[in-house]
Order: structure tokens, then C-alpha cells, then sequence
């Protein structure tokens, strides 16, 4: 079996591709087939998701693409950016994975969501698409990290003691 053990840059020419749900890119350490059928380990140091377009090195020396399977979502459509931050907010109040671009976002299907979207006047549409959500501000591979790098702590902002005493 193929090991996959690290990150390569973006330089590197892929010899194989790994398709895998985003459920499935979440996890660093795992069994999966490549497109070709080949078997591989995932055995990639923790903290980092799995994005579309990575490029990952086997112990071998080959080169995989990572890609973000097509899944079933609803993609949220409008030309109104006031709109779509609105949107952006009320679904990241309910801690829900959002794929965003310039006019549109994307979330794993749910009628619920749906509904509250469409209330807030985005046009819905349900499809199987590739869903690559943000990262999220703590992710190893986020810009937010070189600012918490500096000095600036979020854990010290959870804190309910002024004097850091939980």
C-alpha cells in the first residue's frame, strides 16, 4: 500500500488524483483509493483539512492532486453583496461548512437551511457539486494564524477571568 505522508508545493506535477467528500477531508490519517484504483494511507501530520487542488508526496516520491468530490448541496445565488454577507451570517450562526465566492455560496443540503435562505431572498438551487468550505479562522493554513503568530491570542479572549484565571 501506497503511504502518503506529507504536503508538497504547488510546483510539483501530479502523477495520480484522490477524490474524496468533504466528510472525507477532514480526516489526515485514513485508507482511500486513488481515481486509479490504487490503494493509499493518508498518514499526514494533524490540524490541516484536506483542500481541492493540494498536492500531496508519497513515501515513493509520487505526487497526488487532491479534489473535492461532487456531493449533493444547495448553491445559493445573488448579485447583492449586502445579501449574501446576510446569508453568510445567519448560516455561520448555526455553525454550518460555507463554500463562498463572489455570488454565490454553498452548503451540505438541507431543507432547513433552504427555507431560511430563500426567506432571505437568495436563489436556491440543489445539485451535486464539489464542496470545498472555508477552512475556518483557525486553520494551519488560514492568514488569521500569522496574526494570532504575532501575539494575538483568541485563547485568551475565551477566557472569563480578565486576570486569565479559568
Amino acid at each position: 500500500m501506497l503511504r502518503v505522508t506529507q504536503w508538497v508545493g504547488e510546483a510539483a506535477k501530479p502523477d495520480a488524483t484522490l477524490t474524496l467528500p468533504f466528510a472525507l477531508r477532514q480526516r489526515s490519517r485514513q485508507r482511500a483509493r486513488l481515481d486509479n484504483g490504487q490503494e493509499v494511507a493518508l498518514l499526514l501530520p494533524r490540524g490541516r483539512m484536506l483542500r481541492h487542488g493540494d498536492l500531496l508526496q508519497a513515501e515513493n516520491g509520487s505526487v497526488i492532486r487532491v479534489l473535492a468530490a461532487p456531493e449533493d448541496v444547495s448553491t445559493a445565488h445573488t448579485d447583492d453583496p449586502l445579501l449574501l454577507a446576510r446569508a453568510c451570517y445567519h448560516l455561520g450562526n448555526r455553525h454550518v461548512p460555507l463554500q463562498i465566492r463572489d455570488r454565490w455560496i454553498r452548503y451540505g443540503r438541507d431543507h432547513v437551511l433552504d427555507e431560511l435562505v430563500k426567506k432571505l431572498g437568495l436563489k436556491i438551487v440543489r445539485e451535486r457539486a464539489p464542496f470545498d468550505p472555508e477552512p475556518g479562522p483557525y486553520a494551519p493554513d488560514h492568514a488569521h494564524v500569522a496574526v494570532a503568530a504575532e501575539g494575538h491570542s483568541h485563547e485568551a479572549s475565551n477566557r472569563s477571568d480578565p486576570s486569565g484565571r479559568r
